[in-house]
């Protein structure tokens, strides 16, 4: 079943997906207010999501073009479906006239409040906290109705198995759970608890939707932790200030500012340079970032290019650094399949010249800090970026590691960055073994195995692997894959590393 959902999943980017849930909770809180169970009519639902969307779409317009920032409807999108789960609806002038103050806020707040371009809050939760807050509006969150507990609850563990976010789901649950037990003495009362917190309260879509936003959450597993568990303690029941309690959008607006403060603050226009060949259907682009930042090998960032006729794959993509922190130039290498998307066409389209938007610098997929760690790197196709990364800075660093890569392509025209393997090889002792699947055009004289990439041939170059830090990147399948292969060799699992995007790709 799991590989069903998840072969589902990595055919959609993060941005479609939560568009598609929230916009399934929408339709189904319309359907279901004609029978009177949310206690508003099918009347005053659609007219107030008309106005919030309309009112964030048309101020989302109007800041990008006075900051000149690049065409991102689909986050605009997702602001304004959360909106219309938790505020409203409305029924007066009155009522209107906050739903457009609340669109206002939300919208401007990720161009007016931000530093390095980079926004600090999650919008519909700063835009709701801050009327509350002055005691103005308070927002409704109909979509804590029991009723809307199943659906709420499938489409947020979608959501969250696809941003990989459980580290953070799961600190901010058990830290809410225990803040929450107090004087319970017996199992039923437990129970009766957890009911009352789950079904009949709207924690579970704050926490699967509004909690886990990539763009105001840490990257880093351990901050992820901290913060899921520090909005937990906010909203505890016996934790105020004064006479102020606070509210989820209050816990969360606080808590993004802890994520600012240890979160990557990069967002930056990178000026295309070059654009050069190097495998079959394969490009690397270099770029020229107008403010330098600092990265380690391995990490990766969001790349967006607006433009107006986008397919349903978006205007972002998440793309390894390809380059070393040593270098000059900003790389990244893109497969390109027979029908690519816009996203691709445009990129495939820039001039020397053109620019790019980079951010949210991420990723733990690094070399380790223990420089004695024997390293195994397992790479298929296009995943070899990660790897050509972190081999060009040792060999600019002059530094020996004991390392053995298994590179695995289709065939000898779809292998990348040979160069560099080869020169890791002559300066540190760093071996490559390359694993074709096809024997067409290969050169004789090319040293590799053939068929594909298993745990055996891995056994034969490596004896001691149990000792070793496995590193995979490629397709998911092959990571899964090579995943339950080492396990059942009695790896660790703590001795295997994931490549892994958020799901926007």
């Amino acid at each position: 079943m799991l590989n069903i959902i998840d072969k589902f999943l990595n055919r959609i980017t993060m941005y479609r997906l939560v568009i598609y849930c929230l916009t399934f909770l929408l339709s189904l809180g319309f359907v279901l207010s004609f029978f009177g169970t949310l206690g508003f009519s099918p009347f005053s639902f659609l007219v107030s999501s008309i106005i919030i969307f309309t009112s964030c779409i048309t101020l989302n317009y109007l800041f990008e073009i006075i900051f000149r920032a690049p065409l991102n409807p689909e986050s605009t999108y997702i602001t304004s479906l959360i909106l219309c789960l938790i505020i409203g609806p409305e029924n007066s002038f009155k009522g209107y006239f906050f739903l457009l103050l609340i669109c206002f806020i939300a919208i401007s707040s990720k161009y007016l409040i931000a530093i390095n371009k980079k926004h600090i809050f999650n919008p519909a939760g700063f835009a709701v906290a801050i009327l509350a807050l002055f005691s103005l509006y308070y927002p409704s969150w109909w979509i804590g109705s029991s009723v809307m507990f199943f659906p709420v609850l499938i489409t947020g563990l979608l959501i969250t198995r696809k941003i990989q976010r459980f580290d953070l789901v799961l600190s901010f649950i058990g830290i809410y759970i225990l803040t929450s037990i107090g004087s319970i003495t017996s199992q039923a009362q437990f129970l009766k608890l957890i009911t009352n917190l789950f079904v009949y309260s709207p924690i579970l879509f704050f926490v699967f939707v509004m909690l886990p936003e990539p763009s105001t959450t840490p990257p880093k597993r351990l901050n992820r932790v901290i913060y899921g568990a520090l909005v937990a303690l906010l909203i505890a029941p016996f934790f105020h200030v004064g006479q102020i309690y606070f509210s989820l959008e209050l816990a969360l607006v606080l808590a993004n500012i802890f994520s600012f403060l240890v979160s990557p603050k990069i967002k930056t226009n990178l000026i295309v340079k070059e654009k050069n060949s190097i495998a079959k259907n394969t490009l690397e682009f270099s770029f020229l970032p107008e403010k330098n930042f600092n990265f380690k090998p391995g990490q990766y960032m969001e790349w967006t290019i607006g433009h107006k006729k986008y397919d349903s794959r978006g205007v972002r993509r998440y793309f390894t650094i390809t380059s070393s922190p040593t270098e000059d130039l900003i790389k990244v290498a893109v497969k390109f399949y027979e029908k690519p998307s816009t996203f691709k066409k445009n990129l495939l389209s820039l001039n020397i010249g053109d620019k790019i938007l980079a951010s949210q610098l991420s990723g733990e997929f690094v070399l380790p800090q223990d420089k004695t760690k024997k390293l195994v790197f397992i790479a298929g196709g296009i995943g070899i970026t990660p790897f050509r990364s972190m081999i060009k800075y040792l060999i600019d660093k002059n530094e020996k590691r004991d390392i053995s890569v298994f590179y695995s392509a289709q065939n000898y025209d779809d292998l990348s960055y040979k160069e560099i393997f080869e020169e890791a090889e002559r300066k540190l002792g760093i071996k490559t073994i390359y694993i074709l699947n096809s024997k067409e055009k290969n050169p004789p004289d090319f040293k590799h195995e053939s068929g594909l990439l298993n745990v055996d041939i891995i056994k034969k170059a490596v004896p001691n692997f149990k000792d070793c830090l496995f590193y995979i990147s490629g397709p998911k399948g092959m990571i899964d894959s090579f995943n339950e292969s080492l396990k059942t060799l009695k790896v660790s699992r703590f001795n295997i590393k994931t490549d892994f995007f958020p799901g926007y790709a």
